[in-house]
């Protein structure tokens, strides 16, 4: 989805900023390599272009002749394809004609008209409840649109490809889901002594730290499904691909080798990528591939949640908030708190026992957190 920066006919000088083309996972800007005149836009601000599809001429003069010039590689239009149904829509929406059937002065039904207003959701004060101009004055706020009207939103090409994935990986694979819950008592206390020697981690550094080591001792839960040749892909390293909602959607940047990291360098890689995944100014490589992903709705208030594997991926962890709660320790009822974990796995790859391993080995990191130091 191209976004032009320039107007036909402006003067570009070499390595201006020429256009930002936005694609499913970030906003890329171009330069113009060489100095000219952008004479023609082919392809409109926020309109969709294909690979390789010319968006626009570009001349070394300005009067230099383009009425007969056909851009190479143009696209090719594509053999209509079998569309699919549509799928119908439910809604109570209100035919203007249907405005008759009401008890209204002629004023008011123009008015709904108008308006947009059903005349048969607003209480009339005439006789035998007739409504009239005066009562759809009363009721602006009250009634803004017919009941069951709605506005139609097409896809970006984040959401498509979202959109896509999800679909493809909840239809096809076969998930099991594995919960357990954490005493996140020593965590805590972990994060508040770090805290007094400025060191500033978050609960989801120590989650990303834990779950390389765990993936380190489960290679099996370090893996991947090839759908097309059903076959297992064992990662030789450990990727942890973490999930950030940007504006319009997600995204998964890597932290590559996690294992063999300790937890600052996570911690300062994790706000990095973050930080310009937001920004949408992260590489591709930055973002495609990883062995295993982590999504964490904590901060949300959430307490837990199941997540959908992330494709090729055979496993995704969800992170619910810390919360307190009551514990039972040496036969007393004490304050503790808690952190709810909810590990999705492909079952094609893991297998009950081999997932509820690796889990209990993330709880064992994550209950004790010294671990994670060293």
């Amino acid at each position: 989805m191209p976004n032009g920066i320039k107007k036909e006919g402006e003067h570009i000088q070499s390595g201006e900023l020429l256009v930002e083309v936005a694609t499913d996972k970030a906003v890329v800007e171009y330069n113009a390599l060489d100095e000219g005149y952008l004479r023609k836009i082919l392809v409109s601000n926020g309109a969709h272009a294909k690979v390789n599809q010319p968006i626009a001429i570009f001349t070394e003069k300005a009067d230099e002749p383009i009425g007969s010039y056909r851009p190479e590689g143009a696209a090719q239009e594509e053999p209509l394809k079998k569309k699919e149904p549509p799928i119908a829509i439910p809604t109570q929406q209100v035919p203007m004609d249907s405005l008759k059937q009401v008890v209204a002065s002629p004023l008011a039904k123009k008015l709904a008209k108008e308006k947009g207003l059903d005349l048969r959701a607003i209480k009339g004060s005439g006789p035998r409840g007739r409504v009239t101009s005066r009562d759809l004055n009363l009721t602006p706020t009250r009634q803004t649109a017919i009941s069951g009207s709605y506005e139609e939103v097409p896809l970006t090409p984040m959401r498509k490809v979202i959109a896509q994935r999800l679909q493809q990986a909840k239809s096809s694979i076969p998930h099991i889901y594995l919960r357990q819950e954490i005493d996140a008592v020593p965590l805590f206390e972990a994060r508040e002594q770090l805290k007094k020697g400025n060191v500033k981690v978050t609960f989801n550094d120590f989650a990303i730290r834990a779950s390389a080591l765990a993936l380190r001792e489960h290679p099996q839960a370090n893996s991947g499904f090839d759908a097309a040749k059903q076959s297992i892909l064992l990662f030789k390293t450990v990727d942890i691909s973490i999930a950030v909602t940007v504006e319009g959607g997600l995204i998964t940047p890597i932290i590559r080798h996690a294992d063999q990291k300790n937890l600052g360098e996570i911690s300062l890689e994790a706000k990095e990528l973050a930080t310009r995944a937001r920004a949408g100014k992260l590489k591709p490589e930055e973002y495609q591939g990883g062995s295993f992903t982590l999504s964490n709705m904590g901060m949300l208030g959430i307490s837990d949640f199941a997540a959908i594997i992330n494709p090729p991926q055979a496993a995704i962890l969800a992170i619910g908030g810390i919360e307190e709660c009551a514990q039972i320790k040496n036969g007393n009822v004490i304050a503790g708190k808690k952190m709810n974990l909810v590990l999705s796995a492909d079952h094609r790859v893991l297998d009950g026992a081999e997932a509820a391993q690796f889990l209990k080995s993330i709880q064992k990191y994550l209950e004790n957190p010294v671990l994670l130091l060293i």
